[in-house]
């Protein structure tokens, strides 16, 4: 099964961007995407937060494909970031990256990996000055908490003012955020949508190498304790 990853943050490349890199990416190497998938999440938001994130990772099985934009799609903070690759590697899934054009895999050389932790020196830039944001991003919108639902209900075939009416908001402005955020264009394509994650407990005081198999770990210990 090959997996095509989106994930909107606030501040970062859009999904239409992104989503652009990837099939580019994909019909170039002659790829065929099974499956796409979406998370809305914030941009620091901790993985253990990421319920429906880790479900999924949890669901790649040995021989499936992952194509991202970026590295830096599946997580902002480097800790986290190894602790997912190593998660994925380990389930024996290639990890296409399309803006570097680089397949990360289970023998892949930490040498290789280790230039792809570079963020993008427009992105640098603008951490390091506190001004601007990457080419390709947005800023921060209010309708930015609003955009799953806002996403179902064009799927659902509501026109723009019945939606502003039901979020009680500025129909022109929701049109102009649709329109800047292309979420039209999105509808007409098939998305698996990981929507806002719910809160996850913390599995004793252990400090998981893989994220992701903390329900096996839940379940181990309850066993051992009944």
């Amino acid at each position: 099964m090959t997996y095509a990853y989106l994930r909107q943050i606030p501040g970062a490349k859009n999904l239409t961007i992104q989503q652009k890199e990837v099939i580019g990416f994909a019909l170039f190497h002659e790829i065929e995407i099974d499956r796409e998938v979406v998370e809305h999440s914030s941009r620091n938001r901790p993985i253990g937060e990421r319920k429906q994130f880790e479900e999924f990772m949890r669901s790649m099985k040995d021989g499936d494909t992952l194509i991202i934009d970026e590295l830096w799609t599946l997580s902002s903070q480097v800790g986290e970031l190894i602790e997912i690759l190593i998660c994925i590697m380990s389930r024996n899934v290639r990890i296409l990256v399309a803006g570097k054009g680089v397949s990360i895999e289970k023998s892949t050389p930490i040498g290789q990996l280790l230039p792809l932790f570079e963020r993008p020196k427009e992105e640098t830039r603008a951490r390091q000055s506190g001004v601007g944001r990457p080419k390709g991003s947005k800023s921060h919108s209010k309708f930015d908490s609003m955009q799953p639902v806002i996403l179902e209900k064009l799927k659902a075939g509501e026109s723009v003012s019945a939606i502003s009416r039901e979020l009680g908001v500025s129909r022109s402005s929701l049109k102009d955020y649709i329109e800047s955020r292309s979420l039209k264009e999105l509808v007409d394509n098939t998305f698996i949508e990981i929507g806002e994650p719910l809160q996850t407990e913390i599995i004793g005081d252990d400090m998981l190498i893989c994220p992701f198999e903390r329900d096996q770990k839940r379940d181990d210990l309850h066993n051992k304790n009944g």
